[in-house]
C-alpha cells in the first residue's frame, strides 16, 4: 500500500503542480478581463443581459475564467514537462558521451590521437 503524503517528498510533482498553479492564475486573469469587457458591454448594449440576476452574471463571468485557467494551466504544464524531458535527455546524452569517451581512454586512443596532432604541431613550428 503507498503510504500517505507522498507528495511532501516529490519535488517533481510539486514543482509541476506549481507551475500550473501559475498558469491557472495568469489565464483566469487573462480571460477574465475580456469576460468583463462582455459583460460592461452586455450591460450598456442588451437588455436581456440587463434583465439577468445578478448571480447568473457572476457565474458567467466565473466561467470565462475558468475555462481561461484550465486552458492556461494545461499549457504550462505541457510546457513544464517538455522541458523536463528535454533536461532528462540531455542528462543521458551527456552520460552516454562520458563513458564513450572513458572507453576511448582506457583503449589508448585519445592519446595516440593527442600525441598525433602534438607531432603535426610540434613539428610545423620548428
Amino acid at each position: 500500500m503507498r503510504p500517505h503524503g507522498g507528495l511532501d517528498r516529490n519535488e517533481d510533482a510539486n514543482a509541476a503542480a506549481l507551475e500550473a498553479a501559475k498558469g491557472a492564475g495568469y489565464g483566469a486573469v487573462r480571460w477574465g478581463i475580456p469576460f468583463a469587457v462582455l459583460g460592461v458591454a452586455g450591460y450598456f448594449l442588451s437588455p436581456v443581459y440587463r434583465g439577468l440576476t445578478v448571480q447568473f452574471k457572476v457565474f458567467l463571468q466565473m466561467s470565462g475564467m475558468t475555462l481561461g485557467s484550465m486552458i492556461e494551466a494545461d499549457r504550462r504544464l505541457r510546457d513544464y514537462e517538455k522541458g523536463v524531458r528535454l533536461r532528462k535527455s540531455m542528462r543521458q546524452d551527456e552520460r552516454v558521451w562520458k563513458a564513450w569517451e572513458q572507453s576511448l581512454e582506457n583503449s589508448g586512443v585519445l592519446d595516440e590521437k593527442a600525441n598525433q596532432s602534438e607531432n603535426i604541431s610540434g613539428g610545423s613550428k620548428t
